[in-house]
């Protein structure tokens, strides 16, 4: 199926969870926000979020510094 990560068109397999979704993209241990069609997806619910086409999904990366 296709859907939009961070504005550019992918192709993911269908059946796919935000949790799984994250892991594909190599961001398991990072420190993260996920953003699906325009709503924030709370850490504790993307084991059970499934990803449905043409859904527009924003990941924003937590950078610390000081």
């Amino acid at each position: 199926m296709k859907i939009y990560i961070n504005g550019e068109l992918t192709s993911v397999e269908n059946e796919l969870t935000a949790k799984n979704l994250i892991k594909r993209l190599g961001y398991e241990n990072a420190r993260i926000a996920l953003e699906v069609n325009n709503k924030v997806v709370p850490r504790s619910s993307f084991e059970n979020r499934l990803i449905a086409p043409n859904d527009k999904i924003e990941i924003i990366t937590a950078v610390g510094g000081g």
